[in-house]
């Protein structure tokens, strides 16, 4: 399969950083975002396969962010990180149009099979 470009929207430096290089060394072209408004500019700039977004951020919260990002890119698939106590934004967010949402933190093998079917419906 051909490896797809996927953008990373977490406000957590350590967690974002480490996922990023974790897909770029299974030959994903990874793009981050500190923030839902900068995931949202990179969007109206170029288009992604798979956008992986945090629920909870500071600022543009992650269901804000969705709603935006399935007005702008409708096709677009987005995989939901939540922790324990937001699972109910990830059921609002698959009521959204998220693709799926998995909990933190996600063992890479999972999500990444979670991206490739995302992919594949897309």
């Amino acid at each position: 399969m051909d490896k797809f470009r996927v953008l990373i929207v977490d406000d957590e430096d350590d967690f974002r950083e480490t996922l990023s290089l974790r897909l770029r060394n299974r030959k994903f072209i990874v793009d981050e975002a500190q923030s839902g408004e900068k995931a949202l500019e990179l969007l109206s700039n170029q288009d992604f396969d798979i956008i992986i977004l945090d629920v909870l951020m500071p600022g543009m919260g992650g269901l804000a962010c969705l709603q935006e990002i399935k007005k702008m890119k409708p096709l677009v698939e987005v995989i939901l990180l939540t922790g324990d106590e937001e699972v109910e934004s990830g059921i609002e967010g698959m009521r959204m149009g998220a693709f799926e949402y998995l909990e933190k933190p996600v063992p890479l093998d999972e999500l990444i099979e979670k991206m490739e079917l995302a992919y594949e419906k897309k």
